[in-house]
């Protein structure tokens, strides 16, 4: 049985192969001759891309849909590899324009998120919309390996909360997750041997324009044709002007005689040393009117979110809550989470023992619990103060900037797991008092000859 699975799977990729491989030759219209850089990357295609696009499909739901927009982000990006392969590199101006069809998809993937925050597969859909970026590296140089490893290392935070849940349960989820981390590390190593230093351009071709961008087999759309080309410049007057010239240094050359010719005014008619001058009526100046800056339309306020504190299934929903400092859960039961998200100035309390919580996109956010049975996560976040009044065995702080925690004596054994984040301190319970100790943020690695090992740096001053 497992004999014909594998059979089945190798049929299956062979059969992938061969439909990337002829709609590629439709969008180069029937040019016969392909880059190595864009085999290679069609190796990716098949490979990693269609794996992760199928598991996607079996999941179903978001999931899928969303593996649509990503694969018609991934055929753009291959069109646009054609399209270097045969072309000299535009200028930066050009580029930015030459790539704005992919901008767009990359943002309709992220908008896709966050249009369905409620959704059960919210964790895949983040990891996805946090990494797709990196399909941008096309504009990076001198270096875009080390910016698609930054952005794959922005989805691990929410692929580790994948296998964390399905682990156990759906091993589907768990290949979904290895086949998406695996396509960002071989894009790695495709840029690492073709686009070291930058995304390789044809050294002979025309300069890439808009309409020598090919558009994907299917999906996506064409750039927009280029604008009208400017008008034609008058060409300048060819009066010679020697003789008018001469003149102007002839009457210069006169010295003080050049005055000669000018009329004496009398005081009489000096509207300074005659006030009534002043208010007579003149005619109205017909000049054009100083210049006074047009007032500023005024930019539309972002759309606020109604503020939302209730319980849907099993999920606590805390969100878009300003200035509020008497928010309350009680917990009923043990398989209960919460998720607090964009919250300002405001404090929460929860009462019971939860299962989770989650702190995201939160500023001055005061948090005060009990017990917390799995994890409580800080994401995203600025200025967030937590209480532990019970015991936690995990806080994880991951990009915030000024989080305070305040352990209780039952929590001391709890593990504070910290990343891209910074002013980050816990306190400990002393004598009916807290002593403030500082989490490291800077750190010092060296080859020791047989790994890397790495230490706090301390930093005095």
């Amino acid at each position: 049985m497992a004999n014909m699975d594998a059979l089945v799977q190798r049929l299956e990729k062979a059969v992938l192969r061969l439909e990337t491989l002829e709609s590629s030759r439709n969008a180069e219209c029937g040019s016969d001759v392909v880059a190595p850089f864009v085999e290679a990357f069609d190796e990716m295609l098949v490979g990693t891309i269609a794996q992760y696009y199928k598991l996607s499909k079996e999941i179903g739901g978001d999931v899928g849909e969303h593996a649509d927009l990503v694969n018609q982000a991934v055929k753009m990006e291959r069109a646009f590899l054609v399209t270097a392969s045969q072309s000299q590199q535009p200028p930066v101006n050009e580029l930015t324009q030459l790539l704005q069809p992919l901008s767009n998809k990359i943002l309709q993937i992220q908008e896709f998120r966050e249009k369905r925050r409620t959704s059960k597969q919210f964790n895949h859909l983040s990891a996805i919309s946090e990494s797709i970026p990196g399909l941008g590296w096309l504009a990076f140089a001198p270096k875009p390996g080390p910016y698609v490893k930054e952005m794959t290392d922005a989805a691990m935070f929410y692929t580790n909360r994948v296998l964390k849940e399905y682990k156990d349960t759906d091993k589907r989820h768990v290949e979904w997750v290895k086949a998406y981390i695996n396509f960002w590390t071989e894009l790695q190593a495709y840029i690492k041997a073709h686009h070291t230093t930058g995304l390789s351009w044809s050294k002979t071709g025309p300069k890439a324009t808009a309409s020598s961008v090919t558009a994907p087999p299917s999906g996506g759309t064409a750039p927009p044709p280029p604008g009208p080309p400017p008008p034609p410049q008058v060409a300048a007057s060819s009066v010679d002007t020697t003789s008018s010239r001469a003149a102007l240094f002839s009457e210069l050359n006169k010295g003080a005689e050049i005055t000669s010719k000018l009329k004496h005014v009398p005081d009489s008619s000096k509207t300074h040393k005659n006030p009534a001058l002043r208010n007579a009526n003149t005619p109205a100046h017909t000049g054009p009117k100083p210049f006074k800056a047009a007032a500023a339309s005024p930019i539309p306020a972002a759309k606020k979110e109604p503020p939302m504190l209730q319980l849907e299934g099993k999920k606590w929903r805390v969100e878009n809550h300003d200035n509020a400092s008497n928010l309350a859960i009680q917990v009923a039961e043990l398989k209960q989470v919460a998720y607090v998200y964009k919250c300002t100035q405001s404090t929460l309390a929860i009462k019971g023992k939860i299962n989770s919580i989650t702190v995201d996109n939160c500023k001055k956010l005061g948090l005060v619990f009990e017990d917390v049975v799995g994890i409580v996560e800080v994401i995203n976040s600025r200025d967030v103060k937590i209480q532990v009044l019970g015991k936690v065995p995990t806080i994880s702080i991951n990009k915030t900037d000024g989080c305070h925690v305040y352990l209780s004596k039952d929590s001391l054994n709890c593990e504070i797991v910290s990343a891209k984040s910074s002013e980050m301190n816990v306190l400990i319970p002393v004598n009916d008092d807290f002593v403030e100790y500082p989490v490291p943020e800077q750190f010092k690695t060296v080859w020791n000859g047989k790994k890397l090992e790495t230490t706090v740096t301390e930093i005095s001053g």
